[in-house]
């Protein structure tokens, strides 16, 4: 088994010419020295490249919209595009319908706040108990002023009043 594996390798390294002729004058056109190894190397290398090449082609040009699993850039682009449009329009309706329930439930009186029980009485009468109703003085004396201005008016407008009820 080691001298079989040793006359591959050998085989591997072993120079040929490669020779090409003109079949009419037997003249030598081309000829190359090759081992084996070296037709090996280059169709591998060879093989590499051009599925590299074919690679970029497809990945980088339009031809991938031809090979199942991919789609188009415009299909994908009209994609997300109409999923913002659902979004938006999804929000929109959601806005709608809250505004919609709102005014159903003013027509219908049913808000919150119109109704009233007892325990939302007795509720908003100790919240009120708890707000400071004294008056500064300022307001003391804002209250003086308007007091002032409302009787002096009412000085005046009796005469009016005595009159339009005659």
């Amino acid at each position: 088994m080691t001298k079989k594996k040793f006359n591959f390798r050998k085989k591997l390294f072993v120079k040929n010419r490669l020779v090409i002729l003109n079949e009419d004058t037997f003249e030598e056109i081309f000829s190359f020295k090759l081992t084996l190894m070296n037709v090996f190397v280059v169709f591998t290398l060879g093989g590499i490249f051009l599925i590299c090449i074919t690679t970029f082609i497809i990945a980088f040009t339009s031809l991938r919209e031809f090979i199942p699993g991919y789609s188009s850039t415009e299909l994908k682009k009209n994609a997300t595009e109409l999923a913002i449009k659902s979004d938006s329009l999804e929000t929109a309706l959601k806005k709608n319908e809250a505004y919609i329930k709102g005014v159903q439930k003013v027509l219908r009186g049913e808000l919150d706040y119109a109704k009233f029980n007892k325990d939302s009485i007795i509720a908003s009468i100790e919240e009120s108990s708890d707000v400071n109703m004294k008056a500064t003085e300022e307001e003391i004396q804002l209250r003086e002023e308007v007091a002032k201005t409302e009787k002096e008016s009412n000085e005046k407008a009796p005469s009016k009043n005595k009159k339009g009820k005659k």
